[in-house]
């Protein structure tokens, strides 16, 4: 009972002095973060090549982007993170890389000129949903799409101001979106102005058009 009740307490400290990395690292980001308002958040799969369609269109919607007088965050990473820092980077825009440590996979890329570093998932996604007036979401796997619909819910439940949600690739996204109309609107899991969160479309300028119709710069 006594080495039982020490493993505990030994937990429960843990956890109390885990609080400060947890502090410190929603310090950082709101001491940082303010600077690069008006910022779009970009999100899509770290495994996208450089040669990819999504990694070259990913680049030319950050480079418009900068060019219409916004921001770039992206989560610092490879693939479609480091294609969005880098179309900002050439479009001589600043770009944020919020980037993740993680045992397997994800180093930072060279692209982003303002880099955090965060241990947390969830402070992480705090930073993206804060200080972004738009998300695009470019072809992903299960980050992106936990992103995607942290968004939804978010704005679904008014919890923050309401944004631009863009899609970008009708044809990759056409199966998720299919199922939400013809299983969850359906079956009255969600409303039809539910629908009208997201937008889905195949061209940069359009992409971009949208933002900038939604968000005064």
């Amino acid at each position: 009972m006594v080495e039982r009740q020490y493993i505990v307490d030994d937990l429960t400290v843990k956890d109390t002095w885990r609080m400060f990395l947890i502090l410190s690292e929603f310090v950082e980001g709101f001491e940082t973060l303010p600077d690069v308002h008006p910022a779009v958040s970009i999100f899509g799969s770290a495994r996208s090549r450089p040669n990819s369609q999504s990694y070259r269109t990913t680049e030319k919607i950050s480079r418009l982007l900068v060019e219409n007088g916004f921001n770039i965050i992206s989560g610092g990473g490879p693939g479609i993170m480091e294609a969005a820092n880098k179309g900002a980077a050439e479009a001589g825009g600043k770009s944020v890389g919020l980037h993740i440590h993680l045992p397997n996979e994800q180093q930072p890329n060279k692209y982003a000129n303002l880099q955090l570093s965060y241990k947390y998932f969830f402070i992480r996604k705090v930073m993206f949903v804060k200080y972004a007036v738009a998300y695009v979401i470019m072809p992903g796997g299960f980050g992106t799409l936990d992103e995607l619909f942290e968004a939804l819910t978010l704005i679904q439940t008014k919890r923050i101001r309401s944004f631009p949600v863009i899609l970008v690739d009708s044809e990759y996204w056409k199966g998720l979106i299919d199922w939400i109309k013809k299983t969850q609107l359906k079956e009255n899991k969600i409303s039809k102005e539910d629908l009208d969160i997201l937008r889905v479309v195949d061209d940069p300028e359009e992409a971009v058009g949208i933002i900038k119709r939604r968000v005064v710069v």
